[in-house]
């Protein structure tokens, strides 16, 4: 653990408190967070903003975060789990001071919890979790107590002893605090802290027939770690009375860890919901945890938004205690403003259409003639290069580049018109060709050896300039095509169901597009941008697939301009 070594710019209610905390000397100027995800489900939107909070108040303050795995039920969690949140966490680009489990501490959670029980503090309570449930009363009416919660303590131990070696069958008890059952705080009404789980743990194995719930093990952790300070999203803040309770009746050597709530991160025609998520999954409506359009890390990640930009998003957002919906427009104006800094420009088309140079140069075999023209990788960083691309007489062009019947303000390919090729030489449509049944199939054009470089030798000006690909030299491309997944801006706002909103046509997958030569090269999760059309990852696992990530149009900004 690290000492606080200067005082980080930011204010906001968490950083001042730990200020605040630091000249008092209450932990001796140490700050230490923890970031304790559950290993059941992959780590989604909502996760980013805590894992920023966490690590990034450790940060500012010269600190420390732990990554402690919350793994206190069995039934749901999973090894692949635990390694995609550990493989997720770095690369966000943070490093935990140490990747830990609860379950390393159940050994001393149990031991607290007979303390707890010698003190009379617990007891070991007979009833079924559903009467228990009804037993505790609503915010209007008070908890009944339980029959047993008068147990004497040597009863209780007795019978918690036995709860740990696996002699009673699930559910037969349950271990709880003795607290106040008409407490105005529904989680201070006698909270279970044990239940019994004969299932197989994938860090302890089958040592443990018993579990402690989140409660029981969530704060006891964080002081056995030396978390100073446990940030929480606000869905915990009711939780916080019985965090402090608990932290109270212990023995502990150092000063209580400080829970502390924010704002959690909600995001526009999304859900974060991990039931919701997993039924997505189950059902096929998306091809798994990873798949692009899904809110998870894994897949905004194959999506091709950068670890930088989603940090940044989360850093502009910052730390408030009013929870919101912001839009995912903003959210992908990081994204653009990243990558249009640090993309590689690349030309693709997407619904092509053939354009064939009637007046293009033969050599004396016959075949057409092949130029390279010098491109630039990305003009916003000339430090990236150039590279050579092929030109020939036979080219792929976008099908709504041309219009043989061109509508007002159509100032793209046309019979008569000239249009600059980017980086190329200008051309002029001269015939439009079809087929038998009058679908048209190709474009006819001259072009003008003057303007080699797509520069005009006399001055005169065109109105378009368009992308386009040698079909000689071309490599064959599919591309995926999103659109939101929830057409609602709030998921299940009209009808209650999230899954009422989902959008059948979130994803369009056109297959037969062809890209420059340079994009046989692109490795799996590289992002580069197709020139006016946007930006695509390159897939992890299927060569030639590339998936949008985001268009060129700032739609956040757009928006700000409304109002």
């Amino acid at each position: 653990m690290t000492a606080m070594t200067s005082s980080p710019v930011a204010t906001d209610f968490i950083h001042d408190a730990i200020r605040r905390d630091n000249e008092s000397g209450t932990y001796g100027g140490r700050v230490q967070t923890r970031f304790p995800p559950e290993p059941n489900g992959y780590l989604h939107i909502g996760h980013l903003k805590a894992i920023t909070v966490d690590f990034g108040i450790a940060e500012d303050f010269g600190g420390s975060c732990m990554l402690r795995l919350d793994d206190t039920n069995p039934d749901t969690e999973e090894v692949e789990y635990v390694d995609s949140i550990v493989d997720d966490i770095a690369w966000l680009g943070y490093t935990p001071a140490e990747v830990r489990y609860a379950s390393d501490y159940f050994g001393q959670l149990y031991v607290w919890a007979e303390y707890l029980v010698e003190q009379g503090l617990a007891y070991v309570d007979d009833q079924d979790g559903e009467t228990i449930s009804a037993t505790r009363g609503d915010f209007s009416t008070p908890g009944t107590n339980s029959p047993f919660r008068e147990r004497p303590v040597a009863e209780n131990l007795d019978l918690l002893r036995r709860m740990r070696a696996g002699e009673f069958p699930d559910g037969a008890r349950v271990l709880r605090a003795k607290i106040d059952m008409a407490h105005e705080n529904m989680q201070m009404r006698d909270p279970v802290m044990y239940r019994i789980r004969h299932a197989h743990h994938h860090n302890t194995g089958d040592e443990w027939p018993i579990y402690p719930t989140y409660d029981w093990a969530h704060g006891q952790s964080d002081a056995y770690e030396g978390v100073t300070h446990s940030l929480c999203t606000l869905e915990f803040e009711s939780h916080r009375p019985l965090y402090d309770w608990f932290l109270a009746q212990l023995p502990l050597e150092q000063s209580a860890p400080r829970q502390m709530e924010f704002a959690r991160l909600e995001l526009t025609h999304t859900v974060t919901s991990k039931r919701r998520l997993r039924t997505l999954v189950e059902r096929g409506v998306v091809d798994g945890w990873d798949d692009p359009r899904m809110p998870t890390l894994r897949g905004l990640r194959r999506r091709g938004y950068p670890a930088s930009a989603l940090r940044a998003f989360c850093t502009a957002v910052g730390i408030t205690r009013t929870n919101s919906r912001k839009a995912i427009e903003e959210l992908e104006s990081y994204v653009r403003r990243d990558l249009n800094a640090s993309a590689q420009r690349r030309m693709a088309v997407l619904r092509p259409l053939k354009l064939i140079l009637t007046n293009w140069p033969t050599d004396a075999d016959g075949n057409p003639v092949v130029e390279y023209f010098e491109v630039a990788n990305n003009p916003e960083n000339p430090a990236d290069g150039t590279r050579q691309v092929a030109f020939s007489g036979e080219l792929w062009i976008e099908s709504d580049d041309f219009a043989e019947v061109p509508p007002p303000k159509f100032f793209r390919l046309s019979p008569g018109r000239e249009v600059r090729l980017r980086g190329a030489f200008f051309v002029t449509a001269t015939e439009a060709v079809k087929d038998a049944d009058g679908n048209l199939v190709a474009v006819h054009a001259t072009y003008d050896p003057d303007s080699r470089g797509g520069n005009s030798p006399d001055g005169r000006k065109v109105k378009s300039t368009m992308h386009w690909v040698s079909a000689a030299h071309a490599t064959p491309i599919t591309v995926a095509l999103y659109d939101r997944l929830f057409t609602a801006a709030a998921p299940g706002a009209a009808t209650g169901e999230a899954l009422d909103d989902l959008n059948p046509n979130s994803r369009e997958l056109l297959a037969g597009c062809w890209g420059e030569a340079a994009l046989a090269e692109a490795t799996g999760s590289e992002v580069v941008q197709f020139e006016r059309l946007g930006y695509f990852a390159a897939d992890t696992d299927a060569p030639g697939l590339f998936h949008r990530t985001v268009g060129l149009r700032d739609e956040w900004a757009a928006i700000q301009r409304r109002g």
